[in-house]
């Protein structure tokens, strides 16, 4: 159990969290998912939660491991290619998550979405959470039209909004 990780859960209010991602870089992160479909047969979703409840943090969950979950509940996986990435933000621990349907994860390697992770926690600690967000999605996007590329009109399995939990 690590205490300075439950001490920095517990502190997370949701005030954090719309400072953080205000309605307007919400909008912006949304706008770019939208035209992100425009590009690929692929489908990506955001999703920002602020901090894990208390029955998770004394479980050990992971921010990984909630990533996944999250996956599967708004069912990213659930695409005529098999190809959702979840871009998975967990405030309280600073942390980036991606998770790909088996579809693309068999085509980008961990090292290029480790690589995306990197970047936008890079972003967000120096408080650049809209634009983090937005080159994230710039990037998933690249990786998605190398493998991906729309070859008809773009089809919306997924919302394009992104998700605050």
């Amino acid at each position: 159990m690590d205490l300075k990780r439950i001490v920095r859960h517990l502190l997370m209010t949701h005030w954090r969290v719309k400072s953080a991602f205000p309605p307007r870089s919400l909008s912006a992160i949304g706008q770019a998912v939208q035209e992100s479909h425009k590009a690929h047969v692929g489908q990506v979703r955001f999703v920002v939660e602020g901090a894990l409840h208390s029955a998770s943090l004394f479980e050990g969950l992971t921010a990984r491991e909630r990533a996944i979950d999250v996956f599967s509940q708004l069912r990213v996986w659930d695409t005529e290619y098999n190809n959702g990435v979840l871009i998975y933000v967990l405030l309280a621990d600073r942390d980036v998550e991606i998770v790909a349907d088996r579809g693309i994860h068999s085509r980008v390697s961990s090292d290029e979405w480790e690589a995306v992770c990197r970047m936008m926690e890079s972003d967000f600690k120096r408080g650049k959470y809209e634009s983090g967000s937005v080159r994230g999605v710039a990037q998933v996007t690249a990786l998605l039209v190398k493998h991906f590329p729309a070859h008809r009109p773009p089809c919306e399995d997924l919302p394009a909004a992104p998700v605050v939990m």
